[in-house]
Protein backbone atom coordinates (compact mmCIF):
# COMPACT_ATOMS: atom_id res chain seq x y z
CA UNK A 1 0.00 0.00 0.00
CA UNK A 2 1.32 3.44 -0.90
CA UNK A 3 1.46 5.76 2.15
CA UNK A 4 -0.57 8.96 1.92
CA UNK A 5 1.22 12.16 0.98
CA UNK A 6 2.08 13.71 4.34
CA UNK A 7 1.89 17.20 2.88
CA UNK A 8 -1.86 16.75 2.46
CA UNK A 9 -2.48 15.22 5.89
CA UNK A 10 -4.53 17.09 8.47
CA UNK A 11 -1.69 16.26 10.87
CA UNK A 12 1.18 17.33 8.57
CA UNK A 13 2.04 20.20 10.94
CA UNK A 14 1.81 18.91 14.51
CA UNK A 15 2.03 22.46 15.87
CA UNK A 16 -1.26 23.17 14.08
CA UNK A 17 -3.75 20.42 14.95
CA UNK A 18 -7.12 20.32 13.20
CA UNK A 19 -10.24 21.72 14.80
CA UNK A 20 -12.55 19.28 16.55
CA UNK A 21 -15.96 20.15 15.13
CA UNK A 22 -17.80 17.84 17.52
CA UNK A 23 -16.26 19.51 20.57
CA UNK A 24 -17.00 22.96 19.17
CA UNK A 25 -20.65 22.07 18.57
CA UNK A 26 -20.93 20.65 22.07
CA UNK A 27 -19.66 23.89 23.55
CA UNK A 28 -21.57 26.36 21.38
CA UNK A 29 -24.84 24.87 20.15
CA UNK A 30 -27.53 25.05 22.81
CA UNK A 31 -31.31 25.42 22.56
CA UNK A 32 -31.18 28.98 23.91
CA UNK A 33 -28.03 30.03 22.02
CA UNK A 34 -27.63 32.15 18.91
CA UNK A 35 -25.55 29.51 17.15
CA UNK A 36 -27.71 26.99 15.32
CA UNK A 37 -25.14 24.97 13.36
CA UNK A 38 -21.38 24.78 12.95
CA UNK A 39 -19.50 23.13 10.12
CA UNK A 40 -15.74 22.79 9.66
CA UNK A 41 -14.45 22.17 6.12
CA UNK A 42 -10.91 21.24 5.20
CA UNK A 43 -10.48 23.84 2.46
CA UNK A 44 -12.57 26.29 0.47
CA UNK A 45 -12.14 29.39 -1.60
CA UNK A 46 -13.97 31.72 0.78
CA UNK A 47 -16.29 30.97 3.68
CA UNK A 48 -18.05 34.29 3.03
CA UNK A 49 -18.75 33.37 -0.57
CA UNK A 50 -19.99 29.89 0.38
CA UNK A 51 -22.24 31.08 3.19
CA UNK A 52 -23.61 33.99 1.17
CA UNK A 53 -24.58 31.57 -1.60
CA UNK A 54 -26.40 29.39 0.93
CA UNK A 55 -28.19 32.41 2.38
CA UNK A 56 -29.34 33.59 -1.04
CA UNK A 57 -30.65 30.09 -1.75
CA UNK A 58 -32.55 30.06 1.56
CA UNK A 59 -30.31 27.26 2.86
CA UNK A 60 -28.82 29.06 5.86
CA UNK A 61 -30.57 29.74 9.16
CA UNK A 62 -29.59 32.54 11.50
CA UNK A 63 -26.70 31.41 13.61
CA UNK A 64 -25.03 29.29 10.92
CA UNK A 65 -21.25 29.13 11.35
CA UNK A 66 -18.93 27.95 8.58
CA UNK A 67 -15.25 27.41 9.42
CA UNK A 68 -12.43 26.49 7.04
CA UNK A 69 -9.06 25.06 7.97
CA UNK A 70 -7.73 26.76 4.85
CA UNK A 71 -9.01 29.47 2.52
CA UNK A 72 -7.59 29.60 -0.99
CA UNK A 73 -9.44 32.72 -2.11
CA UNK A 74 -10.21 34.57 1.10
CA UNK A 75 -11.42 38.13 0.64
CA UNK A 76 -10.80 41.21 2.71
CA UNK A 77 -12.12 44.72 2.39
CA UNK A 78 -11.76 46.43 -1.00
CA UNK A 79 -11.51 42.96 -2.61
CA UNK A 80 -8.04 42.34 -1.19
CA UNK A 81 -6.98 38.71 -0.99
CA UNK A 82 -6.43 36.96 2.35
CA UNK A 83 -4.30 33.82 2.41
CA UNK A 84 -2.48 31.90 5.14
CA UNK A 85 -1.07 28.39 5.67
CA UNK A 86 -3.61 25.68 6.58
CA UNK A 87 -4.68 25.66 10.25
CA UNK A 88 -2.54 28.74 11.01
CA UNK A 89 -5.53 30.91 11.86
CA UNK A 90 -9.26 31.19 12.24
CA UNK A 91 -11.13 31.59 8.97
CA UNK A 92 -14.89 31.60 9.43
CA UNK A 93 -18.16 33.28 8.58
CA UNK A 94 -21.45 33.61 10.42
CA UNK A 95 -24.93 34.36 9.14
CA UNK A 96 -27.16 36.75 11.08
CA UNK A 97 -30.70 37.98 10.45
CA UNK A 98 -31.30 41.24 12.35
CA UNK A 99 -34.99 40.97 11.40
CA UNK A 100 -36.98 43.99 12.55
CA UNK A 101 -33.88 46.13 13.13
CA UNK A 102 -33.99 49.03 10.61
CA UNK A 103 -31.71 48.10 7.73
CA UNK A 104 -29.88 51.42 7.98
CA UNK A 105 -28.53 50.19 11.32
CA UNK A 106 -27.20 46.92 9.93
CA UNK A 107 -23.92 48.62 9.09
CA UNK A 108 -23.06 48.25 12.76
CA UNK A 109 -22.94 44.44 12.51
CA UNK A 110 -19.37 44.21 11.12
CA UNK A 111 -18.25 46.80 13.70
CA UNK A 112 -19.99 44.70 16.36
CA UNK A 113 -18.01 41.68 15.16
CA UNK A 114 -14.83 43.71 15.52
CA UNK A 115 -15.61 44.62 19.12
CA UNK A 116 -16.56 41.01 19.85
CA UNK A 117 -13.42 39.58 18.27
CA UNK A 118 -11.13 42.05 20.02
CA UNK A 119 -12.67 41.46 23.45
CA UNK A 120 -12.90 37.69 23.00
CA UNK A 121 -9.31 37.36 21.82
CA UNK A 122 -7.97 39.70 24.51
CA UNK A 123 -9.44 37.43 27.17
CA UNK A 124 -8.63 34.07 25.63
CA UNK A 125 -5.21 34.84 24.13
CA UNK A 126 -4.07 37.33 26.74
CA UNK A 127 -3.02 39.85 24.09
CA UNK A 128 -3.86 43.55 23.94
CA UNK A 129 -6.10 44.08 20.92
CA UNK A 130 -7.24 47.24 19.20
CA UNK A 131 -9.35 48.15 16.17
CA UNK A 132 -8.39 50.13 13.12
CA UNK A 133 -11.54 51.62 11.60
CA UNK A 134 -13.53 50.14 10.10
CA UNK A 135 -12.58 46.57 10.97
CA UNK A 136 -8.93 45.60 11.15
CA UNK A 137 -7.77 43.81 14.28
CA UNK A 138 -4.42 45.10 15.53
CA UNK A 139 -1.80 43.70 17.88
CA UNK A 140 1.62 44.94 18.94
CA UNK A 141 4.66 43.03 17.65
CA UNK A 142 8.03 44.34 18.84
CA UNK A 143 6.46 47.69 19.63
CA UNK A 144 4.80 48.10 16.24
CA UNK A 145 1.13 47.97 15.33
CA UNK A 146 0.45 44.97 13.13
CA UNK A 147 -2.73 43.73 11.50
CA UNK A 148 -3.62 40.27 12.76
CA UNK A 149 -7.18 40.05 11.50
CA UNK A 150 -9.87 41.52 9.34
CA UNK A 151 -13.65 41.45 9.08
CA UNK A 152 -15.89 41.60 6.02
CA UNK A 153 -19.68 41.91 5.98
CA UNK A 154 -22.04 41.50 3.04
CA UNK A 155 -25.81 41.40 2.68
CA UNK A 156 -27.18 38.04 1.62
CA UNK A 157 -30.68 36.57 1.66
CA UNK A 158 -32.65 38.04 4.54
CA UNK A 159 -29.58 38.89 6.57
CA UNK A 160 -25.88 39.57 6.60
CA UNK A 161 -22.84 37.32 6.36
CA UNK A 162 -19.86 38.39 8.44
CA UNK A 163 -16.49 36.81 7.77
CA UNK A 164 -13.47 36.91 10.05
CA UNK A 165 -9.88 36.02 9.28
CA UNK A 166 -7.48 35.96 12.22
CA UNK A 167 -3.77 35.10 12.10
CA UNK A 168 -3.14 32.87 15.09
CA UNK A 169 0.13 30.94 14.79
CA UNK A 170 1.78 32.54 11.75
CA UNK A 171 5.55 32.69 12.08
CA UNK A 172 7.54 35.73 10.99
CA UNK A 173 8.64 34.11 7.73
CA UNK A 174 5.02 33.26 6.88
CA UNK A 175 3.60 36.77 7.17
CA UNK A 176 2.09 38.04 3.91
CA UNK A 177 3.34 41.62 4.45
CA UNK A 178 5.63 43.58 6.80
CA UNK A 179 2.55 45.21 8.34
CA UNK A 180 0.99 41.86 9.26
CA UNK A 181 1.21 40.10 12.60
CA UNK A 182 -0.21 37.15 14.49
CA UNK A 183 -1.35 36.35 17.99
CA UNK A 184 1.69 34.12 18.47
CA UNK A 185 4.10 36.88 17.48
CA UNK A 186 2.28 39.25 19.85
CA UNK A 187 3.02 36.89 22.75
CA UNK A 188 -0.32 35.11 23.12
CA UNK A 189 -0.63 32.91 26.19
CA UNK A 190 -2.77 30.53 24.14
CA UNK A 191 -2.91 29.76 20.43
CA UNK A 192 -5.39 26.91 20.83
CA UNK A 193 -7.79 27.69 18.00
CA UNK A 194 -10.77 25.95 19.56
CA UNK A 195 -10.44 28.04 22.71
CA UNK A 196 -10.07 31.22 20.66
CA UNK A 197 -13.00 30.42 18.34
CA UNK A 198 -15.33 29.63 21.23
CA UNK A 199 -14.36 32.90 22.92
CA UNK A 200 -14.98 34.98 19.79
CA UNK A 201 -18.33 33.35 18.98
CA UNK A 202 -19.56 33.73 22.55
CA UNK A 203 -18.52 37.37 22.47
CA UNK A 204 -20.36 37.90 19.15
CA UNK A 205 -23.44 36.31 20.72
CA UNK A 206 -23.23 38.67 23.70
CA UNK A 207 -22.85 41.86 21.68
CA UNK A 208 -25.37 40.87 19.03
CA UNK A 209 -27.92 40.11 21.73
CA UNK A 210 -27.35 43.47 23.42
CA UNK A 211 -27.57 45.33 20.09
CA UNK A 212 -30.80 43.58 19.08
CA UNK A 213 -32.32 44.16 22.53
CA UNK A 214 -31.67 47.89 21.99
CA UNK A 215 -33.41 47.75 18.58
CA UNK A 216 -30.09 48.27 16.83
CA UNK A 217 -29.27 51.45 18.75
CA UNK A 218 -25.47 51.37 19.03
CA UNK A 219 -25.40 54.01 21.77
CA UNK A 220 -28.08 52.42 23.96
CA UNK A 221 -26.50 48.96 23.66
CA UNK A 222 -23.05 50.24 24.64
CA UNK A 223 -21.63 49.17 21.29
CA UNK A 224 -20.72 52.66 20.09
CA UNK A 225 -18.80 53.43 23.30
CA UNK A 226 -17.08 50.03 23.28
CA UNK A 227 -15.94 50.47 19.68
CA UNK A 228 -14.61 53.96 20.39
CA UNK A 229 -12.79 52.75 23.52
CA UNK A 230 -10.97 50.06 21.55
CA UNK A 231 -10.35 52.04 18.37
CA UNK A 232 -6.68 52.84 17.69
CA UNK A 233 -7.70 55.19 14.89
CA UNK A 234 -9.26 57.80 17.16
CA UNK A 235 -7.20 60.80 18.29
CA UNK A 236 -4.76 60.27 15.44
CA UNK A 237 -4.02 62.07 12.22
CA UNK A 238 -5.16 59.87 9.37
CA UNK A 239 -5.63 59.85 5.63
CA UNK A 240 -8.90 58.48 4.32
CA UNK A 241 -8.56 57.09 0.81
CA UNK A 242 -12.11 57.37 -0.46
CA UNK A 243 -13.98 55.48 -3.19
CA UNK A 244 -13.35 57.11 -6.55
CA UNK A 245 -9.75 58.04 -5.81
CA UNK A 246 -10.23 61.11 -3.59
CA UNK A 247 -8.56 61.40 -0.19
CA UNK A 248 -9.11 63.33 3.00
CA UNK A 249 -6.63 64.11 5.77
CA UNK A 250 -7.59 65.05 9.29
CA UNK A 251 -7.71 64.04 12.94
CA UNK A 252 -10.04 61.15 13.72
CA UNK A 253 -12.20 62.56 16.51
CA UNK A 254 -15.25 60.30 16.85
CA UNK A 255 -17.31 57.32 15.75
CA UNK A 256 -20.79 58.66 15.09
CA UNK A 257 -24.16 56.99 15.60
CA UNK A 258 -24.05 55.46 12.13
CA UNK A 259 -20.63 53.90 12.69
CA UNK A 260 -18.88 56.47 10.51
CA UNK A 261 -15.42 57.82 11.30
CA UNK A 262 -15.53 61.59 11.88
CA UNK A 263 -12.49 63.55 10.78
CA UNK A 264 -11.65 67.08 11.86
CA UNK A 265 -10.00 68.61 8.80
CA UNK A 266 -7.53 71.49 8.63
CA UNK A 267 -10.29 73.86 7.49
CA UNK A 268 -12.18 73.20 10.72
CA UNK A 269 -14.91 70.99 9.26
CA UNK A 270 -16.19 67.80 10.86
CA UNK A 271 -16.32 65.32 7.97
CA UNK A 272 -17.88 61.85 8.44
CA UNK A 273 -16.37 59.01 6.40
CA UNK A 274 -18.62 56.02 5.73
CA UNK A 275 -16.30 53.98 3.48
CA UNK A 276 -12.68 54.03 2.52
CA UNK A 277 -9.21 52.85 3.39
CA UNK A 278 -7.67 54.52 6.44
CA UNK A 279 -3.94 55.14 6.77
CA UNK A 280 -2.64 56.07 10.20
CA UNK A 281 -0.19 58.98 9.97
CA UNK A 282 2.33 60.11 12.53
CA UNK A 283 4.72 62.97 12.99
CA UNK A 284 5.14 66.09 10.90
CA UNK A 285 6.58 64.08 8.01
CA UNK A 286 3.51 61.88 7.85
CA UNK A 287 5.24 58.55 8.41
CA UNK A 288 2.88 55.61 8.11
CA UNK A 289 1.65 53.15 10.70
Amino acid sequence: MTPPDASHSRWSDLDRPPLNATALRRGLLRPDALWASLEVVESTGSTNTDLAERARAGAAAEGTVLVAEEQTAGRGRLERSWTAPPRSGLFFSVYLEPGDIPVERWGWVPLLAGVAAATGLAKSAGVDMSLKWPNDLLVSVEGEERKTGGILGEFAGDGIVVGLGINVSLRAEELPAPTAGSLALAGAVSTDRETLLRAVLRSVEHWYGAWKAAAGDAAASGLQAAYAAGCATLDRRVRAELPGGASLVGEAVAIDGDGRLVLSTEDGLQQPVSAGDIVHLRGAAGGLT
